[in-house]
């Protein structure tokens, strides 16, 4: 639905009040729609706005208001954080908040979470936030962590899934296939670092996985984890569950990764494994 203008959409650039300088916003508004490879027309178009005002936008002789940023902000998908960002360069006072995930106010999203990971036994399931941190495990991870002898106290305490992934004696040595999983997560964090300092520097400190292996054949779908157990190989498909719609910053950085099981060995090694846990906890 196009978001209305104000009726400014189709006011000249002229009768703009006349300023000392091109603003702050225009540029990276113009980066942002360069990066989506988007033209100026397409982007205008989608906002419901005409391409003369979005041209006036982004060359500083047009101040947008508040409803027109967040249109065009929306339109390219920009993470809530840089539209805060681009909010301030507009002058106005940023828009999206980013509560702690133990806020009341987030009590629906943390029952959610539960939720999902509860509904996700006997398959492992994580949440993990956008530096890779492990926030909450399901009980079937911490029954895959026994059955590969990884330590519990990472479980008790958190860990950083990249990380273990990456770093030696961690998750990523349970691996059979380790240099393709871990080239794929190097790939994707190092794209989610470029608008994430902590992540930037998280990486900066562990080991590159090295050049990519052989592409995978195409007779195969989609890559599989593929970790050593000590009944033979379990294998997994990998996905992601995140909230739609995110209006806070912590909530958009929030991601569920479910291990699902791709055979029925290894649904059945993992059903066992979490049988057994449930036998040695207490109550």
């Amino acid at each position: 639905m196009p978001v209305p203008d104000s009726g400014r959409a189709a006011m000249p650039c002229t009768l703009e009040a006349p300023r000392a300088g091109p603003l702050p916003v225009g540029a990276p508004l113009r980066q942002l729609r360069r990066q989506a490879r988007l033209s100026q027309l397409d982007l205008a178009l989608q906002a419901g706005i005409s391409q003369r005002h979005l041209s006036c936008v982004e060359t500083g002789r047009a101040q947008p208001s508040p409803a027109l940023l967040d249109a065009l902000l929306t339109t390219l998908d920009t993470p809530l954080p840089q539209r805060n960002r681009v909010f301030l360069a507009a002058g106005y006072a940023p828009r999206y908040a980013a509560l702690p995930l133990a806020d009341p106010g987030l009590a629906p999203v943390r029952a959610a979470l539960m939720h999902l990971l509860k509904a996700n036994n006997p398959a492992p399931a994580i949440v993990i936030d956008s530096g890779w941190q492990v926030l909450a495990a399901n009980q079937a991870t911490a029954a895959l962590f026994q059955l590969l002898g990884l330590s519990q106290h990472a479980m008790e305490q958190g860990f950083n899934l990249l990380t273990a992934l990456l770093e030696p004696g961690g998750f990523g040595d349970c691996l059979i296939n380790a240099e393709e999983v871990r080239q794929v997560a190097w790939q994707r964090a190092s794209r989610e670092a470029m608008g994430d300092p902590g992540l930037a520097a998280l990486l900066a400190g562990l080991p590159f996985p090295g050049e990519s292996p052989a592409t995978p054949s195409p007779a195969e779908p989609l890559l599989l984890t593929r970790v050593r157990g000590p009944g033979g190989e379990l294998r997994f498909l990998s996905t992601f569950t995140t909230f739609g719609m995110p209006q806070d910053i912590t909530v958009a950085s929030l991601r569920i990764e479910h291990l699902i099981p791709a055979d029925e060995p290894t649904w059945q090694a993992l059903t066992l494994a979490c049988e057994r846990l449930g036998e040695l906890e207490p109550g």
